[in-house]
């Protein structure tokens, strides 16, 4: 069977922080009084995977399809789970909790957890919103212990003002939060390993405290690395890491860009709507707030019917 363009089905998280943007800007099918966190648009992990929302595979697992398929969605000749990206839109109306996601070598040494990189890509900012993007610098594992127990943390984490277009780095081992008021796109690794480290004394709708993972956190952070040497950027190449590339693209009204065959690439189309035209004249929509995979094997066309924004994110 012809390979072709491919969206998903998204999947909703609720989280306390949520708001109602993932509905009014991307049109997410979330309820009106509905708050609404996170749309995890691609995910492949043990709890959570991506179905297929259009054309003949529509309501294939894409894990299934890639089975089937490997070197023509992916590029590669054998696939080993999972997909190796996970993306997401996070709608930050209030600001997360401060956490740290593992790498490699601290899964490793403490026996559990999956290791997270991961980059921020503001879609909206209001003013006077930020981040918290790593620990300012010379901050020791004993002086952040000390201030978790006396709850003035945010003291020791560097304060970062975000406006949209940016496009914030955060490597695994990074301790980090997003303040509110703050529409992003999420690309990571496939990970939901999520050590908690403060909550700003938050109840959840139960009205308990939601777990923190203290000695997790402190054995997980980077002490020898500052938030001063995070990159970020606006324009071309935003990311260039060990897992995977982004790239920022603009097209006007009626432009058209070739796609060949060779590399499977994720679209993120952050403003704008158009077509995907493969060779045979079959056509795909997409719109704004839309992620659509094109497989390695794919040989087409995207026309943008409108003046348009997007992301390209491939394998390294």
């Amino acid at each position: 069977m012809r390979l072709y363009p491919l969206k998903f089905k998204p999947i909703f998280r609720d989280y306390l922080w949520g708001g109602h943007k993932l509905r009014e800007i991307f049109g997410k099918d979330v309820p009106e009084e509905k708050i609404m966190a996170e749309s995890w648009e691609i995910v492949d992990l043990p709890e959570e995977k991506s179905v297929i929302a259009n054309g003949a595979f529509a309501g294939r697992i894409l894990r299934d399809l890639i089975k089937e398929y490997p070197k023509e969605i992916t590029g590669r000749e054998s696939f080993k789970p999972p997909f190796p990206l996970l993306i997401k839109f996070l709608d930050c109306a209030n600001v997360l909790s401060v956490q740290v996601h593992p790498d490699e070598q601290t899964c490793k040494r403490m026996g559990k957890g999956d290791p997270k990189t991961e980059c921020w890509y503001i879609i909206s900012a209001e003013a006077g919103a930020f981040i918290y993007k790593g620990l300012k610098a010379g901050v020791t594992k004993e002086q952040f212990a000390e201030a978790i127990n006396k709850g003035h943390i945010a003291e020791l984490l560097a304060k970062v003002p975000v406006k949209a277009g940016e496009c914030h780095f955060l490597p695994a081992g990074t301790a980090h939060s997003i303040g509110g008021g703050i529409l992003i796109a999420e690309i990571q690794t496939p990970s939901d390993t999520t050590y908690r480290v403060f909550d700003w004394n938050r109840v959840d709708s139960s009205g308990k405290h939601r777990p923190l993972h203290i000695k997790e956190a402190l054995e997980s952070i980077h002490f020898d690395s500052s938030g001063d040497n995070l990159s970020v950027t606006t324009t071309g190449r935003l990311v260039d890491c060990e897992y995977f590339k982004i790239d920022k693209g603009h097209q006007a009204e009626n432009c058209e860009v070739l796609l060949s065959a060779g590399k499977m690439k994720v679209m993120i189309i952050l403003e704008g709507f158009g077509v995907i035209l493969e060779t045979g004249g079959n056509s795909i929509e997409f719109k704004t707030g839309d992620t659509i995979l094109i497989p390695a094997a794919y040989e087409g066309a995207v026309q943008f019917a409108d003046d348009s924004e997007y992301l390209t994110v491939t394998l390294a």
